[in-house]
Formats: structure tokens, C-alpha cells, sequence
């Protein structure tokens, strides 16, 4: 037993001598891949690292990170990766090392740059024809890495211009993370659709710099939904005249929250079948590029428009549109300074009207339709200052559309130039203002013409203010109180009609009638009439009974 015990001591001593004989195995320093690539938004990505003693890993990127950043023995190893700040692709290094003996593993690091985009969450949208004040907006949530402007484009127009119903606010893009694209959120305000249609926009985001490649340019179509019809009546007056009012971008707010006839600018009827509706109503001091908003077609029960003072009139050239020629009743309108160049061809219909300003517009001529056969009721008509530009001199004037019913004095036959016999035909108008405007050549005298019938012996007998003078001088504008022409560029001499009007004296010629515009006209010819009068002592010498004659007049009068 002895001996067995020493024989089994020997062969445990003699394996452990023999295994410590024997090199013992390493495990290799390796990792499982030499180069990983990501996209800008960045991430993770795990390796395996195979080692037998301690290890470190060391990067100089503060970009990437390494985790664990040490250890012992093999391990999964991930490598993290920041998202990316610039356009511009980068490469990093991550190296390992061994610590027992230094031997090193390397890793690559590849990540693509950031490519410009302005994208946003939707592409299309539809939006209410009305809303109430406050809630006419909506938000939209755009990401870009690049400043950028927001163009809107009114579709129905076909000029493709910028549409001016939709306001777009942009704040400040915060690009703290350089090309990292960033939310931001868009406020957009809407004004109410008074048409009766739809409405359509394209929302367009344009890069400032104009330089750089987008990968991603989303736009917004956008629809509104058409306005409601307005029916006949006390409500759809008022908000007929609330859209009207919006359409034209009139100065101020109509507090809609009182009566309509404590409304600004507006009166109702008191009595009478249209109680309660609009009898007048005035817009003024206005921005728009059309005619009046259709739903002045609506204001049945009126008898008084006014529009007046359209921001930059002079650059407008248009008419006043086909619905104001809807309202037959009315008696009194006033367009002034409003931009028109014409009148449509319906505008005959308006056949009561009694009252009729047109002032201020940018006229070239005078239109067809207004005639005294059209407008059987007229006795105002108002057509001054209707000029688009003037000049000192008209002939060296390199403007076209110049306004001023400039185009309403053509050459003859001769290549004299004269005032148009048409508006002295009108003989039925009580007052008639021409002033300030490109009238040229000479007034006729219209002695010779078979329209205008002379003053006869027997009228002029018949009334003891009247002198015989006048016999056979024609008889034009007999029933007009006021008359006005002057600052024009009239020139030649002053017909004997006008001279010895029984008129005249009412009409304060002096200030009305003989002053032209200092200057020449498109001929070249200084301005002005050749036998205009100092004072009107020729006249009352005639007019010897006249109420207005000096010597007829007395300290109380």
C-alpha cells in the first residue's frame, strides 16, 4: 500500500513537470472589422474585440465614442457616432491597443454629410371660406438646415402673382447644430373668401442662398373653399357690406358686433318697403388691384354708393367690374380715385342714376357708354383730375397711358387739335367738371354745326337778362350751372358761345374756365387761349339786367 502511494505522487509530480514544459496558447488581439460607415444622423455600431489582458481604446474625434473605453479580455465594443453638423462627409479614427506588449488594431470611421432640404409635413391642405376674427390661421411644421424665404403664388391668378389673402410669418431658423436640419413652425393668416369660388395657392420655401443644391423641396398646395351665397335682405346687406370691405382693404374695422345702422359710413332706410336695409354706403381710403367686389350686386335697396381713394392709383388700368352694373336703382355713385381706364359695356343699365363721379381716375378717353341718350337722369357728371402723368411740356414726354382723355383731342384733318364736341352735346347735365386734365387744341365754335341750334330772337326777346348778342350764336350747355375746364392745355381762341354764355358769369371763368396748365401740349404749342379777357367788363356791358352785374349789385347782397 506503501508503495502505491508513492507511485501514484510521482505521476501527479511528473504531469505537472511535463505541462509546465509546455508554452501556453495567447488569444490573438482582434477586431471583428477594420472600417464602419453611417449617415449623417449618426449611431451605433457594434464590434467584437478579442484580447487576453488589458486593452484601451483611444479616438481624437469628439464626434465618436468608444464603449467600454477599456477592459479586459474580449468583449463587444460599440462604437457611437454623433450626428453630423456639416454637408460635408468626415472620417474619424478609433485605435486599440494591447496594453501587455502595445500591439494595435485600428478602426476607420466614415459619415456622410448632411444634404440640404426644406421639407414640411404636408403637401396639401384645404381651408374654410370664413372663420371668425382670431381664428383665421394656421400652423405649419417645417425641417430644413438652410435659412429660407416663403413665396406665395395666387393660382387663380394668371399672371402667377403673389397672392396677398394668405400671410406667411417665418421666424428665425436656429442652426445651432450647423446643417443638422431643425424643426421649425410657420404662423399663417388667411383673410375670408368673398368669391364664389374656390381659391387656390402654391406656398413655395425658397433657400436664401441661391448658391446650394437642394435634395428636398416640398411646397404646399393650398384651397380654400368658395364663400357661401349672400341672400337678399337686411343681414345679407350687412354682410355684403362687411365683404366689400375686406375685399378692398378699406382703412379701419366695422365693429359687426352693432347695429348696421350705427355702422360708420353706412345709412339705412327708416321706412318704406326696404326698412332696415342699406340706403348709402361709402368705402374709402383702399387697396385693391381689381373692380368692386361682387357682392355689391347685392345692395339692391341703395340709391348711394361711394368708392374713393385706392392706394397707387395711378398704376391701375381697369374698370369697375360687371356687378356694380346689377343695381339699377341707384341714383348717386362716386368711383374717384380709384384707377379705372374704362367703363363696362353693361354700365347703360344704371340708367336712374342722377349723380355720377368719376374724378380722379386715369381715363385716356371718354367712354362709349356714357352719353347723354344712356343716361336719360344725369345731372351731375364728374370727370376732373384724371390725370395718370403730367409734364411741363407733353410733346418731349416719353410716358405712355398718360390719362387726361388725352386721346379724346385727335388731330383733323388740318392737324389742328380740338376740344370733343361730344361733352358739349350733353345738354341736359346741371353740372359738368373737366378740370385738370390733357384736353388740347382749340373749343370750336360750332357756328357751322347743324346739331347745336342757335338762340333766336324771340327766346332772347322774352327774357330781360338776356342780350341780342346772343342771337345766332350756338346755343351749348344751355342748362348747366357749372362748368368747368380749366387746368387743361387749351389753347386758340375763345369762341364766342362760350364768351357771351348767359352763364358764364356763374361759372367764375376767371378761375374755372381761362386758366390753363402752365406748359405745351403734345403738339408743341404753348398752352393757353389767345383772347382771354382781363376781366368780364365786356360781358356786363351786354348783360346789362344779369344779377351778377356790378353795377346791379348792392352792400347787402
Amino acid at each position: 500500500m506503501m508503495n502505491n502511494r508513492r507511485y501514484i505522487t510521482s505521476l501527479v509530480l511528473l504531469s505537472a513537470l511535463l505541462s509546465s514544459c509546455v508554452e501556453e496558447k495567447q488569444v490573438e488581439f482582434e477586431i471583428s472589422g477594420q472600417e464602419i460607415s453611417l449617415g449623417p444622423e449618426g449611431g451605433t455600431r457594434a464590434l467584437r474585440l478579442s484580447s487576453d489582458s488589458e486593452w484601451i481604446a483611444k479616438t481624437q474625434e469628439p464626434w465618436i465614442t468608444v464603449s467600454p473605453a477599456n477592459g479586459v479580455g474580449s468583449v463587444e465594443c460599440k462604437i457611437i457616432v454623433d450626428s453630423a453638423l456639416t454637408v460635408n462627409p468626415r472620417e474619424g479614427l478609433v485605435r486599440l491597443e494591447r496594453l501587455s506588449d502595445g500591439k494595435r488594431q485600428e478602426i476607420k470611421v466614415k459619415q456622410e454629410g448632411f444634404n440640404y432640404e426644406i421639407s414640411c409635413e404636408k403637401q396639401e391642405l384645404e381651408i374654410e371660406s370664413y372663420a371668425d376674427f382670431g381664428k383665421r390661421s394656421f400652423t405649419l411644421e417645417l425641417t430644413a438646415n438652410t435659412p429660407f424665404e416663403v413665396k406665395i403664388i395666387d393660382k387663380n391668378d394668371p399672371l402667377q402673382t403673389k397672392a396677398k389673402w394668405l400671410r406667411c410669418s417665418v421666424p428665425e431658423l436656429n442652426l445651432d447644430r450647423g446643417a443638422r436640419p431643425r424643426k421649425v413652425k410657420l404662423n399663417f393668416e388667411w383673410d375670408i373668401n368673398i368669391y364664389q369660388y374656390d381659391r387656390q395657392l402654391e406656398v413655395e420655401f425658397l433657400a436664401l442662398d441661391q448658391s446650394i443644391s437642394l435634395s428636398r423641396q416640398d411646397k404646399l398646395e393650398i384651397r380654400q373653399k368658395s364663400a357661401e351665397p349672400i341672400e337678399i335682405g337686411i343681414k345679407g346687406d350687412s354682410l355684403a357690406v362687411l365683404a366689400i370691405h375686406n375685399a378692398l382693404g378699406c382703412m379701419g374695422q366695422i365693429n359687426s358686433s352693432e347695429r348696421m345702422a350705427n355702422w360708420d359710413n353706412v345709412t339705412v332706410w327708416k321706412s318704406g318697403p326696404n326698412k332696415g336695409r342699406i340706403r348709402s354706403a361709402s368705402f374709402v381710403l383702399f387697396n385693391i388691384k381689381e373692380g368692386i367686389p361682387f357682392q355689391v350686386q347685392y345692395l339692391t335697396a341703395a340709391e348711394t354708393l361711394t368708392f374713393f381713394g385706392n392706394t397707387n392709383t395711378f398704376l391701375y388700368s381697369f374698370d369697375p367690374g360687371e356687378f356694380i352694373c346689377k343695381l339699377p336703382q341707384l341714383k348717386n355713385l362716386t368711383i374717384s380715385a380709384y384707377g379705372l381706364t374704362s367703363l363696362p359695356e353693361d354700365f347703360y343699365k344704371l340708367e336712374n342714376l342722377e349723380y355720377l363721379d368719376l374724378s380722379g381716375n386715369n381715363f385716356q378717353a371718354f367712354p362709349e357708354v356714357l352719353c347723354k341718350e344712356n343716361f336719360p337722369k344725369l345731372r351731375t357728371l364728374l370727370l376732373n383730375a384724371n390725370i395718370r402723368y403730367s409734364d411741363y411740356d407733353l410733346s418731349n414726354f416719353n410716358k405712355d397711358n398718360i390719362g387726361g382723355f388725352v386721346e379724346e383731342c385727335p388731330k383733323d384733318e388740318n392737324g389742328k387739335r380740338h376740344f370733343p364736341v361730344k361733352i358739349l352735346k350733353w345738354d341736359t347735365l346741371d353740372t359738368l367738371r373737366l378740370s385738370v386734365n390733357h384736353f388740347q387744341g382749340s373749343i370750336p365754335s360750332l357756328e357751322d354745326d347743324p346739331d347745336f341750334p342757335k338762340w333766336t330772337e324771340e327766346e332772347v326777346n322774352a327774357c330781360d337778362t338776356l342780350p341780342s348778342i346772343l342771337i345766332g350764336l350756338p346755343k351749348v350747355l344751355a342748362n348747366t350751372n357749372f362748368f368747368s375746364i380749366n387746368l387743361n392745355r387749351l389753347s386758340g381762341e375763345l369762341p364766342n358761345w362760350l364768351l357771351y354764355h348767359p352763364k358764364l358769369d356763374l361759372w367764375i371763368p376767371d378761375a374755372l374756365i381761362f386758366p390753363q396748365s402752365d406748359g405745351r401740349d403734345q403738339d408743341g404749342n404753348s398752352t393757353g387761349f389767345s383772347n382771354e379777357p382781363a376781366n368780364l367788363d365786356y360781358y356786363y356791358k351786354e348783360y346789362v339786367n344779369k344779377k351778377f352785374n356790378p353795377n346791379n349789385m348792392t352792400d347787402n347782397e
